[in-house]
This record gives C-alpha cells, sequence and structure tokens, in this order.
C-alpha cells in the first residue's frame, strides 16, 4: 500500500468575535490570538522530493486570513448568517485554502483553529 505525505503549516491571526445565542460571556464581543493549522496531502512528491513547497501553503493561508486579521469576523460575509465559532472557521478556512490549494497532486487534508493554546477544533472531510 502506497504511503501518503502529509505537510503542515502554522500561522496566526488576531481577530474579534461574538457569538449569537451563547448564554454566557461569549456573547459579548472579545478578541482572540487565533492560531490556525493546515494541512495538505499528497502521495507522490514532486522531482525535487516535495510535496508542495511551504510558502505555497503560507501564500494560500495568507490570502484568506488577510481579511480576517484585525477583524470582526460577525461582520464578514462568511459570517453573517452563522456563529464564527472555531468550528466555523475552521470549515471556512478547509473550504477556501482548498480552492487556492488543491490539484491533482495535493489536496488540504484538515484544518485546525485554536481560540486558546488549549482548546480548538478540526475539520476535514473524508
Amino acid at each position: 500500500m502506497p504511503g501518503i505525505y502529509e505537510m503542515y503549516v502554522k500561522k496566526h491571526f488576531c481577530a474579534a468575535h461574538s457569538l449569537k445565542g451563547y448564554p454566557g460571556d461569549c456573547a459579548r464581543m472579545h478578541g482572540h490570538n487565533w492560531m490556525i493549522e493546515v494541512y495538505v496531502r499528497c502521495r507522490e512528491l514532486d522531482n525535487i522530493g516535495m510535496g508542495i513547497d511551504f510558502r505555497e501553503i503560507k501564500q494560500g493561508v495568507s490570502e484568506i486570513l488577510e481579511d480576517m486579521d484585525h477583524a470582526n469576523l460577525n461582520e464578514l460575509p462568511a459570517f453573517r448568517d452563522q456563529n464564527p465559532t472555531s468550528e466555523n472557521i475552521a470549515k471556512y478556512l478547509y473550504v477556501e485554502i482548498g480552492k487556492r490549494l488543491n490539484s491533482e497532486r495535493v489536496s488540504v487534508s484538515k484544518v485546525k483553529v485554536c481560540e486558546t493554546p488549549g482548546a480548538g477544533s478540526f475539520y476535514w472531510e473524508d
């Protein structure tokens, strides 16, 4: 059975959000230093031994985070009709980064989003 390579990058951004309908403090506007990890898989390496250049992953992630950094996430089009929870942010990043990186050779395999160093969410599709 052939193996699978999985590469990842870590990035961060700062943003505020509030959770509509939440029965506690998180219903009020507050901010996080969000940490994300984006994982990309492939089965074959290119002619120099890489699955995908880390710079390419970082660029794809940075393009998405540009609109999210130092923003009120509730005001972004992606979160006008849903709460910007770590779960929903992870799915959003998975889809949007996939649009930039997925090809016949590589695909985004999962995204991790952390609000704090000890609490976060993963999103992936089977």
